[in-house]
């Protein structure tokens, strides 16, 4: 089976794939960070979005409040780490978003 050059993923319910904002790579002041002391940003770009939570009582999606395309401030062991066509994303719960960065 050959192997796709592109890898279609589509979250589940009411989970988000977000693509992690890269980590600084100098200090404010200019002085460069070592790879072992760089933080890992709570910030990303929203991949994909679900369809959203299922209404138990009404069996009706409930609608994501944020889209494809939205900058977001995530908590900070929100997700799970995967690694997609070598790019390394997080799949969270529409939970774990902390706010929408405009």
């Amino acid at each position: 089976m050959p192997k796709s050059d592109k890898l279609a993923v589509r979250p589940l319910h009411d989970k988000i794939l977000v693509r992690r904002d890269e980590a600084e790579t100098k200090t404010a002041s200019g002085i460069f960070l070592p790879e072992s002391s760089k933080d890992k940003p709570k910030t990303g770009t929203i991949e994909a979005v679900g369809d959203g939570a299922l209404n138990t009582e009404t069996g009706q999606r409930i609608p994501l409040t944020v889209k494809k395309g939205d900058k977001v401030i995530f908590s900070s062991y929100a997700g799970t780490e995967v690694k997609i066509n070598d790019a390394e994303l997080l799949i969270m719960s529409e939970d774990d978003i902390l706010a929408v960065i405009d």
